[in-house]
């Protein structure tokens, strides 16, 4: 299956494949940027081949494009052995993670933003029920508004750095 911009569409997601597709979209409707809030980068979500392959496009093909992703539980994604942890080692100019604020530590939503204007949302990221919406900049921005100030007050995350030795 190949990843495909989606014009205008809205649906409702039910299921981790549901999700993982609804990812795969919202993403590639991306020209600029993708904004994450996770709580342990999902497996089978952004480690997920087609995703990878989205969001490697976004960043190899423009220079000021840019990754930025929040994780509520950075141990539990490194635990897990995340292949999009190890992408973002490698283009470490390209995409950044940061560790949640300890004050945002038990936010329950899970976000993926193209831009300001596609979005993918669960009200509980314990959860797969959600919504996608390929365009809708009103609420988006609502959502980014919200990202952003999450990604100012939160640090750089340590753990996500290879170490070597």
């Amino acid at each position: 299956m190949r990843a495909e911009r989606i014009q205008n569409r809205r649906w409702i997601l039910s299921s981790r494949e549901e999700t993982r597709t609804a990812a795969v979209a919202i993403a590639a409707c991306a020209k600029r940027s993708l904004a994450i809030l996770t709580p342990d980068m999902e497996p089978g979500i952004y480690d997920h081949e087609e995703f990878l392959d989205v969001a490697k496009r976004l960043v190899l093909s423009k220079r000021y494009a840019r990754i930025r992703v929040l994780v509520s539980d950075p141990a539990r994604a490194i635990r897990n052995g995340n292949r999009f942890v190890g992408m973002a080692r490698r283009l470490n100019t390209y995409i950044e993670l940061r560790n949640a604020h300890p004050d945002y530590q038990g936010h329950r939503e899970a976000l993926l933003i193209a831009d300001d204007e596609a979005l993918l949302y669960r009200v509980d990221s314990a959860r797969w029920e959600g919504i996608a919406d390929s365009y809708d900049p009103l609420v988006t921005r609502r959502y980014l508004e919200l990202f952003d100030s999450i990604w100012n007050v939160s640090e750089p995350g340590q753990e996500f750095r290879e170490v070597r030795v």
